[in-house]
Parts: structure tokens; sequence; C-alpha cells
């Protein structure tokens, strides 16, 4: 972006920010442009504090990688979601150890368990624009596959000596369709251990049913915590490390002196993971009428496949747990994006302004040289990428899990025969504990019954669709023929799955070691194909580069033409969510109507849970609270925790902060920057706010640190981790 773009972006982000104060997932350096607002909407701080990542709250706030956390307390414990550590819960369960049922408190450090392989808890030091360095002359007069390697080479020297810091972990981030770069540094902590995590009844409470809906009554919470070498350096999970002892931590709001009520001010710090506001009209018309209908049917058969396959085996039930949990929160998400998409004006607002903006551009010879040829080639570029989406949208449903993790090996061996800084980016020594857990992690996630009928069935679709468009480097590899049925296709994995070793932990982590020659001279059917589809998987990564490369191009000449349209017009304009720290602020609040027509309170409580409670043989099982907890409820005993004008604890309040996926586990913040609750989700009629951000009907939905608290006190006694982190 042009200096110009910036000052002109910086006065709309000023002069916009109270027009619709709530909407807006902000970087921290855009908080002093929006301090005004922040202190009008009840901020007590000085916003200028929350631009400095080092300092309190910021520093307090963590990374999981797809998940939010934070430090709350001197030792490094760490608060997030129940869902966010269902993963460490699920690869820590067996059936005869099910803490997924039961949940699980570790009395004392000792017994804390490793979390699951690939946990990262990551603290954000630092962030620093880069685009002069990604951007410079010589990439700007590339095109295609060059212009692609030119970016990833500068990203990978970037990020080299931004990790010559031993201890943290760096990357590029793109913004605004590639049009800005941030390099992010931060510290990346790599022994992680479970503390404490809810019984299922409590933390998953309204299972899938209650997914996206309120009024909702989960305690969606759980504790890990970060250890460090004895010398307080990140390392590899040992007996011999320690707390790691964060500069800040958050303080719990007091449910006496700082008690959240509806109409509060509220702030949520997070990590959210990717929104689409920014996205054309052909892009929304792509996504809605074809792509993600596609993913509902693909996902939806998974479900049902997967339920199938582990009915009556309850270790086949925690192999798959956490790719069911990803599964059913993903298709809900999915479904009622399309549900509030039907029968919108959605697409024709999107277009509306694509003609103001496309009318902009023309009505100014400047203009129209400067992003004229973009706004064409755009147009083209996505057409040509949906096109490849629709032909190969199956072959991400469809391949063995073995073959997967046999072609991600032999990638790692084909890279490694070639200098560090050539390899490709995941494939680097950097990489290599990242790529080592995800094969450690399929020794508690494989579960092959389950693998083989979801292969079978969509390879069986796959051949199903004209001979003419399918791959023949697929089914050379894997001995397939266009129109074979799903027993015949069946009766062939049965050949692969039984000639190959690599379900078995120690034979599959040994090839992380072996060289191409092994590989190429292995008689392991997984390997074999894996080896036979190398060709084609580079043709194919070629292809996309080149294709990426042009867009980038293109697109990010659209994105600055938006940008500097919507200045022009006084309005502000804030990147789409991509994973990187964010803040966005607003209050607790109702809805009315709500989905239902009826009113939405802002805080539901004890009773709610009560009313709903089925037991284990109802419902799936999703409505069964814990009998100690029942009885506690029951037996009215709130303590600190009770509200007077709600008669009870508040469970989870809804409020106005603009979040998506990636914000899980959140802290919300009180004006004071207490920790007053965890954010875990939204409503089903306004995860569309992914796309088309409506104030009167987002809520987000947060579990409040009172019912958290009362759970820990009353009816788990966890009161090592209440003493440590200050409750008394």
């Amino acid at each position: 972006m042009n200096r110009h773009s910036l000052s002109l972006l910086a006065a709309a982000v000023l002069a916009a920010a109270t027009a619709h104060a709530e909407e807006g997932m902000w970087m921290p350096k855009q908080l002093p442009q929006i301090a005004k607002a922040l202190k009008a909407g009840g901020l007590a701080l000085d916003p200028r504090t929350l631009n400095d990542l080092t300092a309190f709250p910021m520093g307090a706030v963590v990374s999981l990688g797809g998940c939010t956390a934070s430090f709350v307390s001197p030792q490094g414990l760490v608060v997030t979601n129940h869902h966010c550590a269902y993963g460490s819960i699920q690869y820590n369960s067996r059936p005869d150890r099910d803490l997924l049922k039961q949940g699980f408190y570790a009395a004392t450090l000792a017994d804390e368990l490793p979390a699951a392989p690939g946990s990262r808890i990551l603290v954000t030091v630092d962030m620093k624009d880069v685009s002069a360095d990604i951007l410079d002359a010589r990439t700007l007069a590339l095109d295609g596959k060059a212009r692609s390697d030119a970016i990833e080479a500068t990203e990978k020297k970037l990020v080299a000596a931004c990790e010559a810091d031993a201890g943290h972990r760096c990357n590029v981030y793109a913004f605004f369709g590639g049009l800005q770069y941030q390099l992010i540094k931060q510290l990346e902590i790599r022994d992680v251990r479970l503390v404490h995590a809810p019984a299922t009844g409590v933390g998953l409470f309204g299972g899938d049913a209650d997914n996206w809906v309120w009024p909702r009554h989960t305690g969606d919470y759980s504790f890990y915590r970060a250890y460090v070498g004895p010398d307080g350096k990140p390392a590899e999970f040992s007996k011999d490390n320690k707390p790691y002892l964060p500069r800040h931590h958050l303080k719990l709001a007091s449910p006496k002196t700082s008690p959240l009520n509806e109409g509060d001010f509220v702030m949520v710090a997070g990590y959210p993971g990717r929104t689409n506001r920014h996205r054309l009209p052909a892009e929304v018309d792509f996504a809605f009428g074809w792509e993600q209908p596609a993913r509902i049917q693909a996902m939806g058969e998974s479900i049902a496949l997967i339920k199938a396959e582990t009915a009556g085996r309850r270790d086949g039930e925690i192999r798959m747990a956490s790719r069911m949990q990803g599964l059913q929160n993903y298709f809900k998400n999915l479904e009622g994006q399309q549900q509030s998409y039907a029968g919108s004006d959605i697409l024709a607002r999107k277009q509306a302004g694509f003609d103001r903006l496309t009318a902009w551009i023309h009505a100014d010879a400047r203009r129209q040289a400067r992003y004229g040829a973009d706004l064409a080639a755009t147009q083209r570029l996505l057409a040509e990428r949906q096109a490849t989406v629709r032909a190969e949208h199956l072959m991400g449903f469809m391949s063995p899990a073995l073959l997967n993790a046999a072609r991600q090996l032999y990638e790692a061996a084909e890279q490694r025969a070639k200098p560090d800084a050539e390899r490709k980016s995941g494939f680097q020594e950097r990489d290599l504990p990242r790529l080592k857990a995800a094969q450690q992690s399929l020794d508690r996630r494989y579960d092959e019954p389950s693998d083989k009928r979801l292969a079978a069935h969509f390879l069986a679709q796959y051949l199903a669709q004209p001979a003419g468009t399918l791959n023949e480097a697929w089914l050379g590899a894997l001995g397939l023929k266009a129109g074979q049925d799903e027993a015949a296709v069946r009766a062939q994995l049965d050949k692969l799955y039984a000639g190959s070793r690599l379900a078995d932990t120690a034979t599959r982590m040994a090839w992380l070691g072996k060289d191409v020659a092994a590989f190429k001279a292995s008689d392991d059917a997984f390997i074999r194909a894996a080896v036979a589809l190398y060709g084609d998987d580079q043709k194919r990564e070629d292809r996309d580069k080149e294709l990426g490369g042009q867009l980038q191009k293109a697109y990010a000449g659209v994105q600055q033409a938006m940008i500097d349209y919507h200045a022009s017009r006084g309005e502000a304009v804030y990147p789409d969510a991509n994973g990187t720290l964010r803040i966005s602020f607003g209050k607790v609040q109702g809805r009315t109507p709500g989905a239902d027509g009826g009113t939405w309170t802002a805080f539901t409580t004890l009773r709610g849970i009560v009313a709903k409670h089925k037991g284990p043989d109802e419902a799936g099982g999703e409505f069964n609270a814990p009998a100690e907890q029942l009885a506690a409820i029951q037996a009215r005993q709130f303590g600190d925790y009770y509200v007077k004008a709600l008669d009870s604890v508040p469970v989870n309040f809804l409020s106005t902060l603009d979040t998506t996926g990636g914000n899980s586990g959140s802290p919300v913040l009180n004006k004071k920057a207490e920790l007053v609750g965890l954010l875990f989700d939204g409503t089903l009629d306004a995860v569309i706010s992914d796309w088309d951000f409506n104030p009167r009907m987002v809520r987000s939905i947060s579990v409040d640190a009172r019912y958290m608290l009362w759970q820990m006190r009353t009816v788990d006694r966890a009161t090592r981790l209440l003493d440590e982190m200050g409750i008394r």
C-alpha cells in the first residue's frame, strides 16, 4: 500500500469508528486510531496500551494455532475452550480411562499430562510490516509462478533471520489479498500439558444439538500449562522442565466488586481465523452457489459414515472424536451460512458495491490506467481457479489417511536432499518437529474401519464422474478404473491397506529419516502409491503457483482500488481476519427478536441446565449433566457466584463482539481488562457475518467466568488451580 493510501485509510478509520462501533476485528496498530470509540464505549485503560504486544493485557493473550488462550497465573497456567483442548483430551483418553466422558483434573504439577503431539502455545512479541521487502521492484516485475516463487523465497529469508532468535516461530501473513505483508514473531512454547478439563456433560453440554444455538448452557473451558527447559527457554517435553513464567497474566474479575451486567463494555483479544467481507461478487456467488453446498454434502456424508462405523466401538469413537467434532462444527456453521444467504440480498448488495467501485475506476483516466487491467484480470483468473476447485473437490475427501501420511513422508525425503533454504515451506528444518507431530498424532487418531469406509465412499463417487475428467495418476497409483462401484473400490482398498505397515507408529516414524532411494525401493503399498503420485502432485502444485502468482498481482490491485475508493468516501476498511492478533469491542446485550422470534436475554443460568438435562440415554447423551452438578444446583450451593437479579449463577452470555472461528478460547475482558468470560461460539443465524456483517443480528456467545469458577469450586473441587489464580 502506498503512503497516500495509508494516510487516507487512517483518516477513514478514525472518521468511521463510531458509525458501527462494534464492527471490526482491529489490528493492534489500528487501536490508537479508534481510541475515542473505545473510550466512549467504556474502556477504562489507555487505549495506547493495547497497541503494545508485550505489555498488559496483550502480552497475556496467546495463540494455540487455531484457537486462542490466555495466561491466568504467574506459573504459566493457560485457560481456553474445552473444544480447543478437545484434541488433547481425546489423545489422552482410552476406553479404560475415558477423559472425554469423565473429565480430568491434575491434583499436582506431576499429574499434568502431555498435550497432543504438535500442541503449541504461541506468544506474539512483534509485528513488522514487510510489504516493501516482499513486493520489491524485482518481484513486482514478475508474474505467474516466478512471482509466487520470489514471494516465497523472500518470506523464507525474512523468517530465517527472525528465527535466529532461538525459541521463536516467525511467519509472514498476507493482508488485503496480498497487498500488504506482516512478519509476525512469536515465542513458541513446545511443552504443553493438560491440567484440567470438565466432564463432557459440562464442557460439551448440549453437544451438536445446541451448537451455534441460543439459549446455551455449556461450560466450554479447559486449562493447559506452558513448560520450558530448566534454563527458561522453550524446549521439548522433559520431566526436568519447569512452568513458564509469563511477563503478564490476566486477573479474573471479582464477582463481588466487578460483576458483569447487561450493557457493560467488553472487548476480546484473539486470533480470528478467516473472514471474507472483502470478497468480490464472483467469489460470493461461487461460494454459496456451489462450493459450500458441495462441502456440506460431503461433510454430512462423512459424519454419517463415521457414526455408522464407530457405533458400539468406544475405542473407535474416541479415535475419531476430534475429527468428528471438527466436521460437525464446520458442517453446522456452513449450513447456517447457507440458510442466511438463501433469499437474502447479500449478492445483490455485493454486486451493487462492486459496480460502484467499477464506475469510480472508469470515471477517471488515471484510475482506469492504474486499476482497470487488474479488475479485468481478476475476474478471468477467479473463473479459472473455480473450475479447478470444481474438478478436484472430491480429491480432498477420498485419500486414505495412510496415503496422506506417505505423501508427506516422501515429500519430506525429496526436500531433505536440497539445501535448507531451497526446500519448500513446511519442509525445512524448522518444520521437522511439526512433521513428526503430524505423523505421531495418527497413533490415537487413526481408525482403519472408518478410514477405509470414507475412502471407498468418496473414491466411488469420484470414479462415477466422466472418465475424461479423472486424474489418471490417481487411478494408476491406486489401481482403480473409471466407473468402478464402491464394492470394487473396497476390494482394491483392502489390498492396499493389507499391503502397508504404516499403521504401525514406529514404522511410520522411521520413514522420516529415510532417503528418496529407500522410498522408491519400498514394497509398502501406500509408499509406492505416494511415489507414483509425486510427479502429478508437483505438476498440480506448479499449476496452482502459476495461477496464484497471476492472481496475487491482479487481486492486490483490486484491493488497493477498494481501499482508495472507500477512503475517498471517509469509510473504514479493516483487513479481513487471517489468523493474526485482532481486537474487537462491544457490550453485553441480548437480542430482540431472537432467531426463534422471542426475546433473547443476555444471560442463561443454572436453571437451564436442569431444564435441558435428559440423562445418558436420550438425545444421544448430549444433555447429560453430571449428577454432582445437578445435586449442587438443587441444593442452591451458589456461593459467591450467585447473582440476585438472576436468582442463580450465570452460565453463558451474549455480546455484540465481532468474532469468528479462531476466536474460540479468546478472553473476554471488561473495561479494566479483567477476564469475565471465554468466547466460544456465535449464533447460527449470524455466522453469515464472516461474509456480511449485520450489527442487528451479530451476537457472540461466551462462557461466564462465574460459572467456570463455580463449577471448579463446588463440583470439581479444583482448589489448587483456584488458589493459583488468586481466587479466594
